[in-house]
């Protein structure tokens, strides 16, 4: 049987490579679409890292541009801390996860080297956020004896920096850029990865600095979060403003949720998912009609055989049976084609995602494009199984 469809099929070479053809082509894009959709659904399922939801933001500036004392900074923040309602808190940098503003520097240790997402964080920045250490320590009071400045490091930073098998991380000196520049830091310990740039980002590494509690150095503004106990809401919102306005009498407080921040950037990075979404539905739409209309021409081209052969015996359902058997091999032998062009994707590193995204994007291809083949055959194939045998030769 199987020799006979393939010399049925070679007969018709030139008809056959053109549908060939237009699958290989539609595997190549459905691949390239569903590898970047693979991996953002990945990320999605991903776990973020730290936990968001209690936690809010606080944005602090003193008016008319001013400065503010560190001091003062922390007299009010101590006020804060002794609220009802609030957990704890730290001081940190501006760029907070869900925000838009970023900040990242090079780090290398020996040879090696990585690009990093650079955090200021408190002593109970880690109780805050709710990070998970892998190795050694978060900050604490101890460290203020130390030469070099203390910094936690997350585990993918970690394995660019320190590759070699059982290496050690804690206690190892790193130095901030690409050229080995002069600023150095100690590592005291090493957290989870964190996605903290929106649902569909990736992990990133990321490097915790500590913040000196003593330092001296007048701001120009403040971030802080704070981890608030469930069920707080405007009433705990009001009390900090109001005791911040009390302690500094000038000063500026802007008071957000983490929960509201990832809210507000998942409206922009929710926009392109969506439009290359709607992208692959209508190239879904468009090789559908193509092998349809491929198919159905094919049929009409071979009613002459088709009559031959009902006249002779042969059945409708076997007449249908072996167009879609012909599709199918006809899909295998597009199918492994594009498998070949695929493949050199993550060999090129040519969308820059781990290679077992590569992996499920070319397996759902496969599956698709045969499912698809196999959908668009059904119909063709029934209009093929009802041709009469003397109405075919007739019109021949």
């Amino acid at each position: 049987m199987l020799r006979h469809l393939f010399r049925l099929m070679w007969n018709r070479k030139r008809t056959n490579l053109l549908l060939i053809s237009e699958i290989l082509c539609s595997f190549v894009v459905l691949f390239g679409v569903g590898t970047i959709l693979v991996r953002l659904g990945t990320n999605y399922f991903s776990p973020f890292g730290f936990d968001y939801r209690p936690v809010w933001r606080l944005n602090i500036a003193a008016d008319g541009g001013e400065k503010m004392p560190r001091a003062q900074l922390d007299e009010a923040l101590r006020q804060v801390r002794a609220l009802p309602g609030v957990e704890a808190l730290t001081l940190t940098s501006h760029n907070t996860p869900f925000t838009f503003s970023t900040s990242n520097s090079d780090f290398n240790h020996d040879n090696h080297s990585g690009l990093a997402n650079r955090f200021d964080a408190g002593d109970d920045y880690a109780r805050v956020m709710g990070l998970r250490l892998r190795e050694g320590r978060w900050f604490a009071a101890p460290d203020d004896g130390l030469k070099r400045r203390p910094v936690v490091i997350s585990q993918s930073l970690r394995e660019r920096l320190f590759p070699a098998p059982g290496e050690r991380a804690v206690g190892q000196i790193i130095r901030n850029g690409s050229d080995g520049g002069t600023d150095q830091f100690v590592v005291v310990g090493v957290a989870d990865d964190i996605r903290d740039g929106s649902d569909f980002s990736a992990a990133v590494p990321a490097v915790w600095l500590r913040l000196e509690p003593h330092d001296t150095t007048e701001w120009e503004g403040a971030a802080v979060l704070l981890r608030v106990r469930p069920g707080a809401g405007a009433a705990l919102e009001e009390q900090i403003v109001k005791t911040i306005a009390r302690a500094t009498r000038n000063w500026l407080t802007q008071v957000r949720t983490l929960e509201e921040d990832r809210a507000s950037k998942s409206k922009y990075t929710l926009a392109p998912v969506l439009a290359l979404a709607l992208a692959c539905v209508f190239l879904v739409l468009n090789v559908a009609l193509g092998l349809l209309g491929v198919l159905w021409y094919n049929i009409q081209q071979r009613r002459s055989e088709i009559g031959l052969r009902r006249a002779l015996g042969a059945t409708g359902g076997g007449i249908g049976r072996q167009f879609v058997a012909e599709t199918l091999i006809l899909t295998l032998f597009g199918v492994l084609l594009g498998a070949l062009v695929a493949v050199q994707f993550p060999l090129l590193g040519a969308f820059d995602v781990p290679a077992a995204d590569y992996g499920r994007a070319i397996g759902l291809s496969v599956a698709f494009i045969f499912a698809l083949a196999a959908l668009c055959a059904v119909q063709p194939s029934r209009l093929a199984a009802r041709i009469r045998p003397a109405v075919a030769l007739r019109e021949e």
